[in-house]
């Protein structure tokens, strides 16, 4: 059996959500009991919590939805590269040592441990980094934290250059026990049509 991490953070009332975005909530409609063979939910949540694809949509008006996008970039080979306590921005210089025969998904560590509460204090991507990983042949990028931009950022710069490039984005993965390398990523978002995003249960499963 070839191993998988999963690189996805649970999701409960308590995760953690930008400011101002949807938490997690549940209610039960039917459960279990006199005339009731079934539990059912409802829940309600936004689409960027936990592990999730960001659509184009989020940073471009009119651009597609998450439900329309092709599902190709979200499988297949993929390289994990460690950028630990790399400070405020990942950029360049902190992945050039990993990328000679680059696969076209590239998920990069910034921290030793996701978090599990909010914090403004994350790492993003410099926009330049975006750009440099395009040219090479990158068409998904992938993050263990909140965002590819800075929680202040006003112009989204390196969203604006996903949308630029065509690139595709994971954010919010849990990268914490996986080894720098290379991996098969399995991260479907789901097929909502209007969405500006869609939680993924992201995977990395072992090479043969």
């Amino acid at each position: 059996m070839q191993r998988l991490w999963d690189i996805s953070p649970p999701i409960a009332t308590d995760s953690p959500v930008f400011p101002g975005d949807t938490a997690y909530s549940q209610q039960w409609v039917a459960q279990i009991g006199p005339g009731g063979p079934v539990n059912v939910s409802a829940i309600t949540v936004s689409p960027h919590i936990g592990a999730h694809a960001d659509a184009p949509l989020h940073y471009g008006a009119g651009a597609a939805a998450i439900g329309q996008l092709d599902l190709a970039p979200y499988l297949g080979p993929c390289r994990v590269i460690h950028a630990i306590d790399c400070g405020p921005l990942v950029r360049p210089e902190d992945l050039a040592h990993a990328v000679a025969a680059l696969p076209p998904r590239v998920l990069v560590r910034t921290c030793s441990r996701a978090p599990t509460h909010w914090s403004p204090e994350f790492t993003a991507f410099a926009p330049e980094t975006i750009a440099w990983l395009a040219a090479l042949g990158v068409r998904l990028v992938g993050i263990d934290s909140a965002s590819v931009d800075p929680v202040d950022s006003k112009t989204l710069q390196s969203h604006q250059l996903l949308l630029r490039f065509d690139l595709r984005v994971l954010e919010n993965l849990v990268l914490d026990d996986v080894p720098a390398g290379d991996y098969e990523l399995i991260a479907l978002p789901l097929k909502l049509t209007t969405a500006d995003a869609s939680p993924v249960r992201a995977v990395l499963r072992e090479l043969r």
